[in-house]
C-alpha cells in the first residue's frame, strides 16, 4: 500500500510528500523528479521537443513502475489524473490525497517559485491566472474521483498538512 498525492502544480505535493513520507518513516517518491532522472530533460522540455502525448507515456510508465512499491508517499504530476490507466493503479495500489486549493493562491505559489516557471510547460495558450483557472476546471472532477481524502491547503503550514494526511491514514481501513 502506497500513499499518493494529487493536484495542481503549486499545491504543495513536492513539498508535502516529504514530510508526509518522514513522519511515516516511507520513502517518497516525485514521479515528475522520476521522468527528469529517467529521460535527462526538464519537463518543459519533453514538452517543447517531444509534446505532451510523449510526456503523457512516460508519466504513465513512470507511475506503472512506482506502484510496485509499498510503504511509499508518491507525489503525482498535477496531470497524472488525465490518464484513466494511472488512476486505475494508483486506487489499486494505495491511498490518494488531493492537496486543494483554489486557482488565485496556485497562481501565487507558482509565480513564487522561480523554479516550477522555468522548468514547467504553458498548458494552454492562455497567461497565468486565466490558464490556472481554466485547466483547474477541466481537471476538478477527476482530482475529485480519484481522491479518497481532499485536504484544502490554503491556510494551513505544511507540516500541518503533513499531519492531517497521516492521521487520516492511520484511522482508515485500506483494506476496503
Amino acid at each position: 500500500m502506497n500513499l499518493y498525492l494529487i493536484g495542481y502544480r503549486g499545491c504543495g505535493k513536492s513539498t508535502v510528500g516529504p514530510l508526509v513520507a518522514e513522519l511515516l518513516e516511507w520513502q517518497c517518491i516525485d514521479t515528475d523528479q522520476e521522468i527528469e532522472i529517467l529521460t535527462g530533460q526538464t519537463i518543459q522540455n519533453i514538452f517543447e521537443q517531444d509534446g505532451q502525448t510523449v510526456f503523457r507515456e512516460w508519466e504513465t510508465t513512470v507511475i506503472q513502475a512506482v506502484a510496485t512499491r509499498s510503504s511509499t508517499v508518491i507525489s503525482l504530476g498535477g496531470g497524472a489524473i488525465l490518464a484513466p490507466t494511472n488512476c486505475q493503479v494508483i486506487q489499486q495500489t494505495g491511498w490518494t490525497v488531493w492537496l486543494d486549493a483554489p486557482a488565485p493562491v496556485l497562481y501565487e505559489r507558482i509565480q513564487q517559485d522561480e523554479q516550477s516557471s522555468a522548468s514547467r510547460p504553458r498548458l494552454t495558450q492562455l497567461d497565468g491566472l486565466a490558464e490556472v483557472e481554466q485547466v483547474l476546471e477541466q481537471r476538478r472532477n477527476l482530482y475529485t474521483a480519484c481522491a479518497d481524502y481532499t485536504v484544502n491547503v490554503v491556510e494551513l503550514p505544511s507540516n500541518e498538512v503533513a499531519e492531517l494526511i497521516v492521521n487520516r491514514w492511520q484511522s482508515v481501513d485500506k483494506h476496503s
